[in-house]
């Protein structure tokens, strides 16, 4: 199931999933002028599992088998991609609801946990009925992967060259598996719907590159955002030991990725970063163990994306 039901066109005729045309006013001075505009789309999408109403979460309605499969996976909700069938998508004025097929013992075990989160852009964790739930155990990731500085900026840098969404329309979030060959990325307007999105492309087409890459635990996630506990969490559920963000990190996904074996990777613009977890996975080879007097030089240009 494709998500040509979800393009729209866009001014000049371009068909282009998750934009909508505007047509604001620019002001300057005393200058006004109407001009076409496209912006990111955000709308509610709910998960239904065996038709039970699960998940409500505000995102951009493309690559929504990606999105809806990412989600099932990274929140323990299906093992893998063989317990999982994406049956029906519906919209309706209000949203999409995507409908998802999951066998009998896991749909029980999910009532059991009868949870329902009514999620925001912004948070992943929203309507959770307990401080157990909101943080959850997770596993340690086994991988001995090493990754060069130069690796890290090149990943960024592709990350950044690969947001067709954020180039129109600004204000978007994105989240790419790098590996030696390239990048596979997805965007959404809320950076833990653009991890469940690349879980989930990732999951579905094993024979790619970047799927390759991922099962044999060679490539690492370069995310666009903060890197908070959501994030952390979900990569160490899809296996995933380094992670490379942009902005800064939260104490508690410090916390988590040093329990999980995780890399965690904060303020990465260029060659400077600071590593806050499991050092050894990122360096120059035989460089060591850089001091700790220069741990905020690679944060004073940042600004802080959320």
């Amino acid at each position: 199931m494709d998500d040509t039901s979800e393009r729209t066109t866009q001014p000049g005729g371009l068909r282009t999933a998750g934009l909508r045309a505007a047509t604001p006013v620019r002001i300057e001075g005393a200058r006004r002028q109407a001009f076409a505009d496209l912006v990111i789309e955000e709308t509610p999408v709910a998960l239904l599992y065996n038709g039970m109403p699960h998940a409500v979460m505000m995102a951009t309605p493309c690559d929504l088998e990606d999105f809806a499969l990412g989600f099932s996976l990274s929140e323990g909700i299906v093992e893998n991609a063989n317990e999982f069938e994406l049956v029906d998508r519906v919209r309706g004025e209000r949203g999409i609801s995507l409908h998802v097929l999951i066998p009998h013992a896991r749909f029980e075990a999910l009532e059991m946990r009868r949870r329902n989160l009514a999620g925001r852009s912004g948070c992943g964790l929203c309507g959770v009925e307990s401080l157990t739930e909101a943080v959850r155990p997770v596993s340690q990731v086994r991988s001995n992967a090493r990754f060069e500085i130069d690796a890290i900026e090149r990943g960024l840098r592709l990350l950044a060259q690969q947001q067709p969404l954020n180039s129109q329309s600004g204000g978007v979030h994105a989240a790419g598996y790098a590996y030696a060959d390239g990048i596979l990325v997805r965007e959404d307007v809320g950076r833990h719907n653009a991890l469940d999105k690349l879980i989930g492309a990732l999951t579905r087409d094993s024979g790619a590159p970047a799927s390759a890459a991922w099962l044999a635990r060679t490539g690492f996630l370069a995310i666009t955002s903060r890197a908070s506990y959501e994030i952390v969490h979900k990569a160490a559920a899809a296996g995933i030991a380094v992670i490379a963000a942009i902005s800064a990190p939260t104490s508690l996904a410090i916390e988590l990725a040093n329990e999980a074996n995780v890399s965690l990777i904060a303020f990465a613009r260029g060659s400077a970063m600071n590593v806050y977890t499991h050092t050894w996975r990122v360096g120059y080879s035989g460089l060591g163990v850089a001091g700790q007097g220069h741990a905020g030089d690679a944060r004073s240009t940042i600004t802080h994306d959320q």
